[in-house]
């Protein structure tokens, strides 16, 4: 034997699983011509193997009796029965099993959890754009100028809620006001709006949301109907930083 390890008695397997390993290695002890001396010390490294994976003294000797039996009536006899599967979710799983215990079927079971999805690596998928919410621009397909706005929802809804606006003759934001007035086209999502900012805490919102309209003010990019009335120092001060390197 090369290992101590094999399925915890204390795991969620079915027995005819957790007893497996044992079977084989009690079979072979009892098929190779071993004398009495080493097959006493295969029989107590069994044992050994057994305490160390909670498998019961008891339930190990009554199964290397049944393989001995086994071994010594019928050494070359075939097994002729037809093998099928059941997944095994819990013992209850035998009240179906046991139907078929008087018949030529053999069950075997497999388990919910195996050892390569343990080990899988989990592919992380990244949120698409659309689904964050933040502040956004959103630009009229016409004249090119944008709108900035800021969301608690996703991108998407709030672009559904602007179009839909327009679709009403709405003017409830001021980007519907500028496409309505001015007869200007506005685009699918993907070609016209986009996440300036990703942002969680809805407290910090509105101060993003000001800093990017004096921004695009300043550099002349602002639809007219959003224009802010007067300049705000402070944020003609902060426009001159790096808005993004600033803390969410």
């Amino acid at each position: 034997m090369t290992t101590d390890t094999t399925i915890d008695f204390l795991s969620n397997h079915p027995i005819e699983q957790k007893t497996a390993a044992y079977r084989y290695h009690l079979t072979t002890m009892h098929s190779l011509p071993l004398d009495p001396k080493k097959k006493q010390k295969e029989w107590k490294t069994i044992q050994t193997i057994a305490q160390n994976n909670n498998i019961p003294q008891k339930l190990l000797q009554k199964l290397n009796q049944r393989v001995q039996q086994k071994t010594d009536q019928n050494p070359d006899k075939k097994d002729n029965k037809i093998w099928t599967t059941f997944t095994y979710h819990r013992p209850k799983i035998r009240t179906i099993t046991n139907l078929f215990k008087n018949t030529n079927i053999n069950i075997a079971f497999r388990t919910t959890t195996t050892t390569q999805q343990c080990i899988k690596q989990k592919k992380h998928t990244p949120t698409p754009e659309y689904e964050k919410s933040g502040i956004y621009k959103i630009t009229c397909n016409t004249c090119h100028k944008a709108y900035i706005g800021k969301t608690s929802r996703s991108l998407k809804a709030r672009y559904q809620e602007h179009t839909r606006y327009i679709k009403n003759n709405d003017p409830k934001s001021a980007y519907a006001l500028h496409i309505l007035n001015n007869r200007h086209e506005y685009g699918k999502l993907n070609d016209t709006m986009s996440l300036l900012k990703p942002i969680n805490k809805p407290q910090l919102l509105l101060p993003f949301e000001q800093i990017y309209i004096q921004t695009l003010n300043h550099n002349n990019e602002l639809i007219p109907e959003q224009q802010p009335n007067e300049s705000n120092p402070l944020f003609e001060l902060i426009q001159h930083k790096h808005i993004t390197s600033c803390p969410t």
